[in-house]
Formats: structure tokens, sequence, C-alpha cells
């Protein structure tokens, strides 16, 4: 598999449907999730399509999209953390402090391509794309296995480990505010 990464615009709109299918990914979410919390459960779908169409309409793009080929095979949503204000609602999420950091808050690999360094390839590239664009830090809010079986659209703590994230808050067992600072310089 040969992966490339891009950003989401407009003109990659139907890669992304297609990846997400009928059921808009993560039970119909469109991640939205973070956006405008429990009501994309109340909306239908289509709704929830529509908004995050419009989201990424208006740009700038709201994360990276994986390609193997021409086939869309992986998503993570990479914003500034301001963007996601949801995030903020949550006490296990609220802000560690007031650095101005961006968001990877979720992901999605295609089926039948899970398990094949997908999600650790976007989140490589978020890293890239999170320094080019001059953000102090990129934070993610993955599950910590060791602490729950639960199933994640956030990615595994494990997995933002060894991508050399670093956890700086942990308001409950299962999930900690992961961050990557990004002000070092890399060779």
């Amino acid at each position: 598999m040969t992966l490339t990464i891009r950003p989401l615009t407009p003109d990659l709109w139907p890669a992304l449907a297609d990846l997400f299918g009928e059921a808009g990914a993560c039970n119909g979410c469109w991640c939205m999730y973070w956006r405008i919390g429990r009501a994309y459960r109340d909306a239908p779908r289509a709704t929830n399509k529509a908004a995050f169409y419009e989201v990424v309409k208006q740009g700038p793009p709201p994360g990276l999209v994986a390609f193997d080929g021409e086939v869309a095979v992986g998503w993570c949503q990479l914003t500034p953390r301001d963007a996601l204000p949801w995030l903020d609602r949550s006490w296990r999420l609220k802000r560690v402090d007031d650095v101005p950091v961006w968001s990877l808050s979720c992901l999605y690999v295609r089926k039948g391509h899970r398990r094949q360094g997908i999600t650790s390839a976007l989140i490589a590239a978020a890293l890239k794309a999170a320094r080019q664009a001059k953000a102090p830090a990129l934070e993610a809010y993955p599950v910590d296995r060791a602490e729950t079986p639960s199933a994640t659209g956030t990615g595994l703590a494990s997995t933002f480990a060894r991508a050399g994230f670093r956890t700086v808050a942990r308001r409950g067992p299962p999930r900690p505010i992961m961050r990557h600072d990004l002000t070092s310089i890399v060779p």
C-alpha cells in the first residue's frame, strides 16, 4: 500500500463521503460531535453530513484524508481546538492551559485497511501540518486500552505515545489528554 495524505478540500468531499459511507463513519457523526455535542445524535445523518460539508466548503481544511491510490482509506480531524467548542463541555477534556493548541480529535480507517499503519501515518501527517500552521502543540484525546476495552474514534493512547505525544492531563482513567510540543526545532 502506498499512502498519500491530503488536506480535506471541497474537491475531495466525494472521497470522504465514500470513506464514511451511508452511515457517516461513527454512528452518523460526520465529525460533528466535538463541534455540536450530543445534538448530532438528534439530527438525521443527512443533516450532520450537510453541516460538515459546510465546514469543508468554508475552509480551512478541517482534517486530512489518507488515500491508497484513488481510494480514501483514512481520515483525521485536525483543527485549532477553538473550532471544537464541545471539548470544553466535557469535564475530562477541558483545556489544560491557555496554549492555543491544535486538536487531532477524530480518526477513522476504512474496514479492510485497519491495522496497516494508516493511523500512525495520519498522526505523522497531522504533526507536520500543525507544525507548518505554526501551532505550538498538537493535542489528542485517545482511549487508554490499559484502562478500558471501549471502542474509539479518537485513537489509542499507545499509538500517540509511539508518535511522541505525552500525557498532560488525565481527569478520568480511560481518557488522557495527550500533547506533542511543536515548538522545538526538528532536524
